[in-house]
């Protein structure tokens, strides 16, 4: 089925205006949902707004919306002013710079969206995405739609362009906010067996279609058993794995290598208990020597 645009708009680049047309490039997944349902006769509930001071259902035609601009203290604001509050619809998606793709990390990527072309615009569009794939450069643009100003960039993609919403810097959490060890020691044997690990489990290329919802795919399963009259029951969860004791047998055996330990044992993340004090007692008096009795 063909893409259907959202959005004409023109991608602003120097003093050239590109046509083009904007289109979504996710998909998104239903998830299951369950709702709630009345136990006694199984009709759905329907949600409803109660006002906490006078103990009474409000009805949408008597809300208003309001900001909290000090504790329990709102300013009320009709629609004619919600309206005049929402930032402008720019038709332009105007380029202010170009930088280094893997200068701008992953952690400020949103949503994507892929830019088609339109008419009279062919040329410059296929100009502006081989331009940037030589120089190996993508480029940063401002954006206002649906009452919000956005930062987005643009890369190119095969043939194509995406356009790629980008998170404001205020709404990344920076990375000294996460407590880290300050001094941890990573010995060169380990990084070696690390290295190799990942050499074995290499691809040249992405293939998001090996992954599916295992999770979805169970619950639907087992909806579909709750349909037919079907009995559910709670699987048993897996035990948790044990502690790493030694980090270089742990990647020795992810690696399938066998560790030669005392008494021939293969290499394992885990240590084999210890004998039990009595037992080794009981050992020990078999093997001495019985004396006689007087």
């Amino acid at each position: 089925m063909a893409a259907r645009s959202i959005a004409s708009v023109y991608v602003s680049f120097g003093l050239v205006n590109i046509p083009v047309r904007v289109y979504s490039a996710n998909q998104t997944s239903e998830s299951v949902s369950f709702h709630l349902l009345h136990k006694k006769c199984g009709s759905r509930l329907k949600q409803q707004y109660i006002c906490p001071k006078d103990r009474e259902i409000v009805e949408r035609e008597d809300m208003v919306k309001g900001y909290e601009w000090s504790k329990d203290q709102y300013v009320l604001f009709n629609p004619e002013e919600l309206k005049a509050l929402e930032e402008d619809s720019t038709k332009t998606i105007a380029i202010t710079e170009f930088v280094p793709q893997e200068k701008v990390d992953a952690l400020y990527f949103e949503k994507a969206y892929y830019l088609g072309p339109d008419k009279g615009g062919e040329r410059a569009y296929k100009l502006l995405g081989e331009a940037m794939k030589q120089s190996g450069l993508v480029g940063v643009a401002q954006y206002a739609a649906r009452g919000k100003a956005y930062i987005v960039l643009l890369r190119p993609l095969g043939p194509g362009l995406v356009m790629q919403q980008l998170r404001y810097s205020e709404e990344v959490r920076p990375m000294n906010d996460v407590p880290l060890p300050e001094k941890v020691e990573v010995k060169d044997a380990e990084l070696k067996l690390a290295l190799q690990l990942i050499e074995q489990c290499v691809s040249k290329t992405f293939d998001p279609g090996k992954y599916t919802d295992s999770v979805k795919e169970r619950v639907m399963g087992l909806i579909q058993k709750k349909v037919e009259g079907q009995e559910i029951t709670l699987a048993p969860s897996e035990a948790p794995q044990a502690q790493v004791i030694d980090l270089m047998e742990a990647l020795k055996a992810s690696l399938g290598v066998v560790g030669e330990a005392a008494g021939g044992a293969k290499a394992s993340v885990t240590r084999k208990p210890a004998k039990s004090a009595p037992r080794q007692a009981e050992k020990k008096a078999e093997a001495a020597p019985k004396k006689k009795a007087k």
